[in-house]
């Protein structure tokens, strides 16, 4: 399969405002030479946030830009976005390699980490509103950001992702990789989960991220399960118990299931398959930015 094709228009340059997507170099530490693409809209907040999106297999950050609806939120609210793109693995993300799941480790995260870095002394951007958002890769990569990296996410949002570690020892995570066994739902218990995650930064006592994890129930290339365990994941993280089930929330074939208050950690489930369903308002108000 293809899978760029959910992404087959090209990507646009610059919005509505004039503002343009860029390429930038010498960003810093980058162990895999990732690329650091970044949206900066003409008019920015005063000490910006910044949003990390990732890209999905086979995808890459210009199409990622033009893959939502965040560039035009940013000319709104003046947040800062930062496109990564990786060249390796069929372009897909490198959450599987022990450096990427250990702090400070190196990795395709490490790069990243260099990339908000870059940003945040560059352009005053808040140290404290640094937010990381992705689709299938991209969301898996989501999970093992807030899990390697707690100190410098506030929150993120894994769409049709996996679990932090889900992929560790499978020797690959592409879609072509012969070990799918993460991909079609691994299950371990919430303290399991959660150990993959504390043992990613052994000793780390810090504020955690809040997580939103969406996914659709009939996604047949990274199972539905994948999403609970997920959720079973930062639940065991966080320390927050569910709570409830909304059923037709925040939309009709749609089920909100509400840890603690729902301000830590939700997940979002509808009846779609394996493609982005990025609701921009929603993930937005999660992340406390309108």
């Amino acid at each position: 399969m293809k899978f760029t094709t959910l992404f087959s228009v090209a990507a646009s340059a610059s919005t509505a405002f004039g503002a343009s997507l860029q390429q930038v170099w010498n960003f810093g530490a980058n162990p895999t030479n990732i690329q650091m693409y970044l949206y900066k809209p003409d008019r920015t907040a005063a000490n910006p946030a910044i949003i990390v999106a990732l890209h999905p297999c086979g995808g890459t950050g210009p199409q990622w830009f033009s893959g939502t609806r965040l560039p035009q939120y940013a000319d709104q609210h003046g947040f800062i976005l930062i496109y990564p793109s990786t060249p390796n693995q069929s372009n897909c993300w490198d959450v599987h390699n022990t450096a990427s799941l250990t702090h400070n480790g190196g990795g395709d995260a490490l790069g990243i980490v260099s990339m908000v870095n870059y940003t945040i002394s560059t352009y005053g951007a808040n140290r404290e509103r640094v937010y990381v958002m992705g689709f299938s890769s991209g969301g898996m990569m989501t999970n093992v950001m807030a899990g390697s990296y707690p100190e410098v996410f506030e929150a993120g949002a894994a769409y049709s992702g996996t679990a932090h570690a889900c992929f560790f020892g499978a020797g690959g995570a592409t879609p072509f990789s012969p070990n799918q066994t993460c991909a079609q739902g691994l299950s371990h218990t919430p303290q399991q989960w959660g150990n993959f995650v504390r043992n990613s930064y052994p000793g780390y006592n810090g504020r955690r991220p809040r997580m939103q994890i969406v996914h659709g129930n009939n996604d047949w290339l990274v199972r539905g399960q994948c999403g609970h365990e997920a959720l079973k994941q930062w639940s065991n993280v966080l320390g927050v118990a569910k709570t409830r089930e909304v059923p037709n929330s925040p939309q009709g074939g749609w089920t909100t299931h509400v840890y603690g208050d729902g301000t830590q950690l939700q997940g979002l489930f509808g009846n779609y398959g394996h493609e982005p369903r990025v609701d921009e308002q929603q993930l937005l108000r999660f992340f406390g930015l309108i």
